[in-house]
């Protein structure tokens, strides 16, 4: 198919889904309110005229991108301190955890829906002067509006499976050209860099990764490595955990002999906090709730069964907490979770064999000996609990975890200075 035909029946077909796509905003604010909030920028609506131009602007959709964007912009500002950034996201979590990296002169918005009159409104709005997508963002309405503006777009800290290549060549028509109009492609690794130049995209760098530069709150670490202390038992952890993943590992863990470590659930989305909670009581388990207590862990809640981790941004606490984390996202064909920030606390994990989101760090990890990978959930609560009772071999796996994270650390200064380079060329000589 043309591509000018594919990108008028694309943009023809979100036109028409739009009531749709605002209706589900709106169902989900009741959940989560934020996402009630500003419904005007999704279509490019904005209160009055941008108080400032030339902002460098970076979308990063979620919480994992916007967490691995704080050491991107960090970078940004050691090397401009004056830069002035402009943060955009399509989630509440995303959105909610950039308040932090804001600083006078930023501003923050969602990203517009991908139709043609939004994106034009907010390009025209903001005047960015270099616009950089965190991870797998790519758009063809954008791409393409950001090419009739002149705006040099940057696709950093990417990556994509050979499952996501797959899907998107069904797509080649939309895909390539979009994929084709990014100015620079910043990979994670050489794997990424080919199948994103299978994709489409001409100039493709291998970076690394941003999230082994993310700083995690050392002052967190140490609480979660206190409450353990008072516990005076080890603790297993299901760490980011998805859906159906919490039913099966309750249901292995009535089974278990008494007594028996303290269980901590970590769901990766806020919105199933109160589901999992069911789940738990459900099973007879005595449950406490993370977002019960302040600073210090009540009595009951030391003599609980299991831990929910209901709270945000607090993932440094239940690493430090943790004895072994279960890697969630695993267990289930959803491709895992990001493993780098455990390593960086010094938690052992333990991988199911569904990693394909992130396969190198998984493999990488694998082979320093700061992860193990099981074949079940079931051989992973085996080899939980025998690691839980065997401290030498998680003191061993802790410091292989904290030296595999030191060493691959650099990338926010590499994707830094090519931002900056492509934001300002250098001069052709006359």
């Amino acid at each position: 198919m043309p591509e000018g035909l594919a990108l008028a029946l694309y943009a023809a077909a979100l036109r028409l889904l739009t009531p749709l796509y605002l209706l589900r905003l709106w169902r989900r604010g009741a959940r989560e309110p934020l996402y009630r909030q500003a419904l005007g920028e999704r279509l490019g609506f904005y209160g009055g005229a941008s108080t400032e131009r030339g902002r460098l602007w970076i979308h990063a959709v979620s919480l994992g991108e916007t967490r691995a964007a704080s050491a991107l912009v960090a970078a940004l500002r050691e090397r401009e301190p004056g830069l002035r950034i402009l943060l955009t996201h399509s989630t509440a979590t995303g959105r909610e955890a950039a308040q932090v990296l804001l600083r006078d002169g930023d501003a923050l918005t969602w990203l517009p829906y991908d139709t043609p009159g939004a994106v034009r409104r907010f390009l025209r709005h903001w005047q960015p002067r270099l616009g950089v997508l965190m991870e797998t963002e790519v758009w063809p309405v954008l791409q393409n509006e950001a090419r009739c503006a002149r705006l040099p777009m940057v696709l950093a800290n990417a990556r994509l499976s050979e499952k996501s290549l797959r899907q998107g060549l069904r797509f080649e028509s939309l895909m390539r050209p979009a994929a084709r109009r990014l100015a620079l492609v910043l990979a994670q690794t050489d794997a990424d860099a080919g199948r994103l130049r299978a994709m489409g995209a001409l100039r493709v760098e291998v970076a690394g990764n941003l999230k082994y530069d993310i700083a995690v709150d050392p002052a967190l670490i140490a609480r979660g490595q206190a409450w353990a202390a008072r516990l005076g038992r080890p603790v297993l952890m299901l760490a980011v955990s998805r859906e159906g993943e919490e039913q099966a590992l309750l249901d292995l863990w009535v089974r278990q002999p008494l007594p028996r470590p303290l269980l901590a659930i970590v769901p990766r989305h806020p919105q199933r906090f109160d589901e999992v909670a069911a789940l738990v009581t459900q099973a007879g388990l005595a449950l406490a709730r993370r977002s019960t207590w302040t600073d210090e862990p009540p009595p009951q809640a030391l003599a609980a069964d299991v831990w929910l981790g209901d709270s945000m941004r607090e993932m440094p606490l239940y690493y430090g907490l943790a004895s072994v984390a279960l890697l969630g996202g695993s267990f289930e064909p959803l491709g895992g979770q990001n493993l780098i920030e455990a390593a960086a606390c010094g938690c052992p994990v333990l991988a199911g064999p569904h990693t394909f989101n992130f396969a190198e760090a998984t493999e990488l990890a694998l082979a320093a000996g700061a992860a193990e990978r099981c074949a079940t959930l079931g051989e992973a609560v085996t080899r939980g609990l025998t690691l839980c009772a065997d401290a030498p071999s998680r003191g061993t796996m802790a410091a292989a975890a904290l030296a595999f994270a030191g060493a691959n650390r650099g990338a926010a200064g590499r994707m830094a200075d090519a931002l900056l380079a492509v934001s300002h060329p250098t001069p052709s000589p006359p």
